[in-house]
């Protein structure tokens, strides 16, 4: 017989089902034993009494909390009266015929009958494949899964094509810190992980892709910070000839349709969503993601906005040299190469910030295709011409063959949620997430690896030496 999900079963009224999960509560009503039987679609209730095999009843008598097991029963109604509406299968029962004990279970070093807020985070993480029994965390990633799955829904009806791109790339000087990942094949040379998708983006519109997306996964080694993750997932779009504002009104358009599916209970406080210039908000608000809720109490009030109009560099005090507000390949809004290289902090640039409840949750720009602007943006940032052209010889020869305009967004799916779902931070909606520092403590990692390994990959570890106190 066929495994049935517990949810499944409601419609088997007066059928045989089979069914698996694991017992989430016993209770023993004399000679008569309740299981509450869990799995990803909720529980539902099975009795083990005088129909059950006296092997299978033996059995029943010794079942505690989270064994897994495998009924064989007949879907029956609940007497009346004991019907209870607080679970999907609360009108119907499970007569159990047989029972088979698959895998019993120590006691849990962890509650997992609570949302969990109240156990020390790190526990959580270290025992992650069962904090994600839990009820919430459960919701939490059916709440993902279905969001993206509404997302390329939504997406492919636009015309849009799903394509993925590399994972092992090369490591470039234009943003955050790098993973590299070093090369056995050719030694002393070394991969990159992606930050983004943003060169490749670029190369499927001078191939002429037009409306390309992907679900991209973007990993930085960036310095410790609260709630920021070494990788994360984003809603990644480029499109050719289009406008800013076009872009923004597709974004709009979509997290609209997912509040109103997914969200009803939501209000969003202005539609279409509040257009505000970078410097309206650090006037104002004195921040560049401000939260225009008007009533900060309400949770369930979403101020979507779009920060527009963003510095195209930004000075770097302790380096003493600019860098780029967001990345170097966002079209200023100028031409003119003598007032780039003049005048960086008067540059402004066609850069949008997508913000949600004062939570950036997304960046979004007109792309430069002018190579020589392109040029001059980065001897501002303190690169030489011949460098430049060695680290993006892939974009000078690439566009000497015929590049549209073009320009896209990248939403962050981690902050989006946690927002929505009212979560502290981006962990509680990712399945394996990292600490604020780093670690994965279910994994154990980072760890060592093998002498073999590293000769293997012509690389050689220095241990820090200890430095001796000062007496």
């Amino acid at each position: 017989m066929k495994r049935k999900l517990n949810v499944e079963v409601i419609k088997d009224l007066n059928k045989d089902v089979k069914v698996c999960g694991w017992v989430n509560s016993r209770r023993d009503h004399g000679k008569i034993i309740f299981i509450d039987l869990r799995d990803r679609t909720g529980l539902v209730q099975v009795v083990f009494g005088p129909n059950l095999k006296p092997e299978s009843y033996k059995f029943s008598q010794k079942l505690r909390p989270e064994w897994v097991i495998e009924v064989l029963g007949k879907v029956q109604k609940r007497p009346k009266g004991m019907e209870n509406p607080k679970i999907i299968t609360g009108k119907i029962e499970i007569q159990a015929t047989e029972l088979k004990i698959l895998s019993e279970a120590k006691t849990l070093p962890i509650t997992i009958s609570t949302d969990g807020y109240e156990i020390n985070e790190e526990k959580r993480l270290k025992y992650r494949y069962l904090d994600l029994r839990r009820q919430r965390m459960k919701r939490n990633l059916e709440i993902r899964h279905k969001v993206i799955q509404f997302i390329r829904d939504f997406l492919i009806k636009q015309n849009f094509i799903e394509i993925e791109t590399p994972i092992l790339t090369k490591s470039t000087p234009e943003g955050s810190r790098d993973f590299i990942v070093p090369s056995r094949l050719y030694p002393e040379k070394f991969y990159a992980l992606p930050q983004s998708p943003q060169q490749y983006k670029q190369m499927l519109m001078v191939a002429g892709f037009e409306k390309y997306f992907q679900i991209a996964r973007c990993l930085r080694d960036e310095d410790l910070r609260g709630d920021r993750q070494a990788e994360h997932t984003q809603l990644d779009i480029e499109m050719a000839f289009v406008s800013q504002e076009e872009i923004i009104e597709l974004t709009e358009k979509l997290y609209t349709n997912l509040v109103r599916n997914f969200f009803p209970k939501k209000k969003i406080t202005k539609i279409p969503f509040i257009r505000m210039t970078h410097k309206r908000a650090m006037e104002k608000y004195k921040s560049d993601k401000p939260d225009l809720r008007k009533n900060k109490k309400d949770p369930n009030e979403l101020a979507f906005a779009f920060i527009t109009d963003f510095p195209m560099f930004k000075w770097h005090e302790k380096d003493k040299k600019w860098g780029a507000e967001h990345h170097p390949f966002v079209m200023p809004q100028t031409q003119d190469i003598k007032k780039i290289k003049k005048n960086p902090k008067n540059i402004l640039a066609f850069q949008d910030d997508f913000v949600l409840n004062g939570q950036e949750i997304g960046g979004g720009s007109i792309r430069n295709t002018n190579l020589d602007v392109l040029t001059a943006i980065f001897e501002v940032l303190g690169h030489k011409k011949a460098e430049i052209k060695k680290n993006f010889k892939n974009y000078f020869e690439a566009f000497s063959y015929g590049v549209p305009p073009h320009g896209g967004i990248a939403p962050g799916i981690d902050r989006f949620l946690s927002v929505v779902l009212q979560e502290p931070n981006i962990r509680e909606v990712i399945a394996f997430p990292k600490t604020s520092d780093n670690k994965d403590l279910m994994m154990d990692i980072p760890s060592e690896v093998t002498n073999e390994q590293l000769k293997e990959l012509h690389i050689k570890v220095v241990k820090k030496s200890k430095q001796k106190n000062n007496i």
